[in-house]
């Protein structure tokens, strides 16, 4: 295991603060930071879910992990939240990381769906700054914002989804700059595909099934995604080194210098790989991926096998077995 950069010794532990820390990457986040000896609190909207979460935590690290329910769209919801954290453990590091997916033509989806996804990733991620700001400051702390390659460039079948990360991508770029002389460090996070179970939790619109069978298929190819685990000891590792921005797989890295040198190119190119992927069928209610059939390609069937049997010893992998609310990247 590579070495873990360690967080400034205390007393006691520095307060940490995880939205979306209940299943997915956040979860992955959540015991990093256990294990470097944080007080960690995990929110998201589900309060079983939650406390299963909680629960593998306190098992696999040994550590105090606390839960808070808490909606991040609501701005209120999220200021008590902070509140609560900041008079118990004290604040020191926030991860905002909640977050929806939805994956279909932009034929197959509505204004509302990309509302929902700037309610919950953009707001959600705004919510939590400028609520965490005030008390990161009295502890010069850290602050990181989860983007993703999604927001760096348009991705064909995730425009809401790619929307609101590239106003995230904005938002962490310029608080960073703002926020330098108090002494907060703020960390735009931008990791391309990882291996977290995010297809189950996903939402899927137009020919679902297809859909899902391309998503589950990519987001499972270790070729061109991430161990969770290992991505979270890197998002972790930059938060603390107060790194303004981390790029997280090669396939992202190719991507973002690609599109920064030849723009017009890159969109092209997306347009080729847009006609690939799965028709529009017209609007209709969107279907989580947990109810989606199984891809009948035996090849997709085989990559993501080899994708789930690479993460089988990761503990977080537990939470992504039954539908819940939609709070991991």
């Amino acid at each position: 295991m590579t070495n873990r950069t360690p967080l400034p010794h205390r007393t006691r532990g520095p307060g940490a603060l995880v939205t979306g820390g209940s299943r997915g990457l956040g979860l992955f986040v959540a015991r990093q930071l256990a294990e470097r000896g944080c007080i960690v609190t995990i929110a998201a909207r589900d309060a079983d879910e939650l406390e299963r979460a909680a629960a593998q935590l306190r098992e696999a690290t040994g550590s105090s992990v606390r839960t808070v329910v808490c909606d991040v769209r609501d701005r209120a919801a999220v200021g008590a939240l902070v509140r609560e954290v900041h008079e118990r453990d004290g604040l020191d590091l926030v991860i905002a990381n909640a977050g929806v997916i939805q994956v279909a033509p932009v034929e197959d989806v509505g204004a509302a769906e990309f509302g929902d996804a700037m309610d919950t990733m953009f707001y959600g991620a705004l919510h939590t700054s400028l609520e965490a700001l005030p008390y990161l400051k009295k502890t010069r702390g850290r602050l990181g914002l989860i983007g993703s390659v999604g927001g760096l460039l348009g991705v064909p079948h995730l425009l809401p989804y790619s929307c609101a990360k590239a106003a995230i991508a904005a938002l962490a770029e310029g608080l960073h700059a703002e926020m330098a002389a108090s002494g907060v460090s703020v960390t735009a996070v931008h990791p391309g595909l990882m291996r977290t179970g995010s297809h189950r939790q996903a939402e899927f619109g137009g020919n679902v099934d297809a859909e899902f069978g391309w998503f589950s298929t990519v987001a499972g190819a270790p070729p061109l995604s991430m161990d969770a685990e290992r991505a979270a000891r890197r998002i972790v590792d930059a938060v603390i080194q107060r790194r303004a921005r981390l790029v997280l797989t090669a396939p992202a890295k190719a991507a973002q210098l690609a599109h920064g040198m030849a723009p017009g190119l890159t969109t092209r190119l997306s347009g080729v790989a847009a006609r690939l992927l799965p028709s529009a069928s017209g609007p209709g209610p969107l279907r989580q991926g947990a109810e989606a059939g199984e891809p009948l390609n035996p090849i997709a069937r085989l990559v993501r096998a080899w994708g789930s049997a690479r993460n089988d010893h990761v503990v977080p992998q537990a939470n992504q077995q039954e539908p819940g609310p939609r709070t991991s990247s």
